[in-house]
């Protein structure tokens, strides 16, 4: 049995889910990590800014001491609100995160599959994702089918069927 469990999100989370989105800012190693103010520029905030509209979805791993370790979320956007990974407005953008010491134990695979499942559940045909090519995470995300289809910026937007 895994040590560690997920559990749905609530609002309640919504201050741990920003600080997932910080832990989701790609930073390469021996490069100092941006200043927490960077979730307040419009291009990041807006991921989950309002959350608990319809439509938002959140799982949180957590771990044997029942404290929070990682999260994965799901959104829709419009073409007047897209973000990175915006495919079109039927198409959840993912997102997720985990705390530099939960990294590399699998809770990242727990956590994709689980939000896999929810999203079929829930009638979507596909789902997005924004990650830099050169972040570690992108062979998780290869393995759960996510193939890319376009550049923003110096991130690959990239696309799974939901099956």
């Amino acid at each position: 049995m895994s040590e560690f469990k997920i559990r749905h999100g609530s609002t309640a989370d919504i201050n741990f889910l920003w600080e997932m989105l910080y832990q989701a800012i790609y930073v390469p190693e021996g490069h100092t990590p941006p200043s927490k103010e960077i979730i307040n520029e419009p291009h990041i905030k807006q991921i989950l800014e309002g959350w608990g509209r319809s439509g938002d979805l959140s799982l949180i791993a957590m771990d044997i001491s029942n404290q929070p370790v990682g999260a994965v979320w799901i959104r829709l956007f419009s073409e007047d609100n897209k973000t990175f990974g915006y495919v079109d407005q039927e198409t959840p953008i993912l997102g997720i995160a985990l705390h530099p010491h939960a990294r590399g134990k699998g809770i990242g695979t727990l956590l994709i599959e689980a939000v896999l499942k929810e999203a079929k559940e829930l009638g979507y045909k596909k789902m997005s994702l924004s990650v830099d090519p050169n972040n570690p995470a992108l062979r998780l995300y290869e393995r759960f089918g996510f193939k890319k289809i376009g550049v923003d910026g110096t991130s690959w937007d990239m696309v799974t069927e939901i099956v």
